[in-house]
């Protein structure tokens, strides 16, 4: 059973369909690319699915249940988590810190007075990494002193800290290096073992061949396609990217949607 489901949206800006009767279901365990040019419409449908947009028409359901997400904070109560291109991170704050930005834990000695547990949020945020294995000099360190990839670690970990049952990463790899990007996509390949249901947008096709399970194509804001990633090459999913029709016959069976 999928996890969460996009029955249907529309979300238009004027006379712009942004997104014009699209309907995508991501399963737990699975790492699903979302792909296309430009303007196809990615961008926004993550938008939709995190709450920064409400759609005209459409459903989102969620384990099974309708719902919806009226504001960001909603998505993210109902365990949406979104990692986004610039990180979010504050630089001038540890590891430890930006892993429970907006979530410590606290500890009272007397009724009506609390300070922060700094002991348990280190404890349980070295665990965590631990079990991610991700690779960091100190859960202490200050993150304007990590490197591209790990601070891209920080921010995909913070998500997972939240409890999140979705993760849209928004080009996670962008402007990393070789061995930081093999880094990056290890931490995904564990998360999808954990169960998450991972939307990763993306420009990479290597990433994709890498790690996804599935590829849809969107263009115009419309999806066009979608393709077990298996069954194509790199340079048959670039032309459908391209083109929104697919020219050469996949090893496969394909979805196309006209």
């Amino acid at each position: 059973m999928s996890l969460l489901s996009i029955h249907n949206v529309r979300k238009q800006f004027g006379a712009l369909f942004a997104l014009d009767d699209v309907s995508i279901e991501f399963n737990a365990g699975e790492v699903v690319a979302l792909l296309g040019d430009n303007g196809a419409g990615k961008s926004t449908l993550i938008k939709v699915i995190s709450g920064t947009y409400i759609p005209e028409e459409g459903e989102i359901i969620l384990a099974g249940e309708k719902i919806e997400f009226p504001t960001p904070k909603a998505a993210l109560e109902a365990g949406i988590q979104t990692v986004f291109q610039d990180l979010a991170l504050c630089d001038n704050l540890s590891v430890v810190a930006n892993l429970y930005l907006g979530q410590e834990l606290r500890k009272s000695i007397f009724p009506g007075l609390s300070f922060f547990d700094t002991a348990r949020m280190r404890r349980r945020a070295t665990e965590l990494l631990v079990e991610l294995a991700v690779d960091l000099p100190s859960v202490d360190a200050m993150v304007k002193d990590l490197s591209g990839g790990q601070r891209q670690s920080v921010a995909i970990a913070k998500a997972v800290n939240a409890d999140c049952r979705v993760i849209i990463m928004d080009e996670p790899t962008a402007a990393l290096g070789v061995a930081q990007t093999r880094k990056v996509l290890a931490l995904v390949k564990e998360l999808r073992a954990r169960g998450m249901a991972i939307i990763y947008v993306t420009h990479n096709m290597h990433d994709v061949m890498e790690v996804c399970d599935r590829c849809v194509i969107m263009k115009n804001g419309r999806k066009v396609g979608e393709v077990a990633t298996s069954a194509i090459s790199k340079e048959e999913l670039a032309n459908i990217i391209i083109t929104g029709e697919m020219k050469t016959a996949a090893t496969a069976p394909i979805q196309l949607i006209a």
